[in-house]
């Protein structure tokens, strides 16, 4: 196996550069989350705007961006406007996100795999799930021990127009990259990862707990550790 013509490297990141047991890590993060504006919406209704926003996110085709979105679906929200809402989510993400970092630990062999792909000359982009705050995605960065690398992009609610494995997720990638699908590699551990594959790129499965892959899903380019893929790189 070589990686002939492969300019750039797409790494998923729950899974694949950081165990994570979404089970416990997601409904901790709804509560959590829903606890800071408690006083404004009761969780149990927050939690199902939540949960609608991450439907429509996935509905969502390119027109506008993810964020505007879940703008659209929470504002105003009880009455009360983004501007009166984000320093509670600020204030989440700055002292209370940290303590979802119990359900997740250090994947071997993962910096080595980022460092390598830097060392290489990829472009390396973290190309996560989208519907989240940069700086949620950059905290568990740090958490898997690769947050300090100069990545090329990073994929958060900010930035992207759409959710995996929607083609225009990726197509965003590629334009952003000025790079065809042909000369990307995927890795990931689900089948929205390796998905990646119909529109043309390369894709590497690097199974986990959350690996979902059935008779139906396509078939990764390649199968393997972190550590097969450091010696492949």
């Amino acid at each position: 196996m070589t990686l002939k013509n492969i300019k750039a490297i797409l790494f998923d990141l729950d899974g694949t550069l950081i165990n994570v047991d979404l089970k416990r890590f997601i409904p901790d993060y709804m509560k959590l989350l829903s606890s800071k504006v408690k006083h404004i919406i009761r969780p149990s209704k927050f939690i199902s705007l939540l949960m609608e926003a991450s439907n429509q996110i996935d509905q969502n085709d390119g027109t506008i961006t993810n964020e505007q979105v879940f703008e659209e679906i929470f504002f105003p929200l009880n009455g009360h406007s983004r501007e009166e809402i984000d320093p509670f989510f600020d204030d989440f993400y700055k002292n209370d996100f940290i303590k979802l970092k119990i359900h997740t630990e250090i994947k071997q062999k993962a910096r080595s795999v980022v460092s390598k792909a830097f060392e290489k000359g990829y472009d390396v982009v973290i190309a996560t799930t989208p519907i989240i705050p940069l700086t949620a995605i950059q905290q568990r960065l740090d958490w898997a021990n690769v947050g300090d690398f100069d990545y090329k992009l990073i994929t958060s609610i900010e930035n992207m127009r759409a959710n995996k494995p929607h083609q225009y997720y990726y197509q965003q990638i590629f334009d952003f990259l000025k790079c065809p699908p042909e000369a990307c590699l995927m890795v990931g551990d689900e089948e929205k990862d390796i998905k990646a594959s119909i529109f043309g790129c390369k894709t590497y499965l690097v199974p986990s707990i959350n690996t979902n892959l059935d008779i139906y899903s396509p078939q990764p380019t390649y199968q393997g550790t972190l550590e097969d893929l450091l010696n492949l790189l």
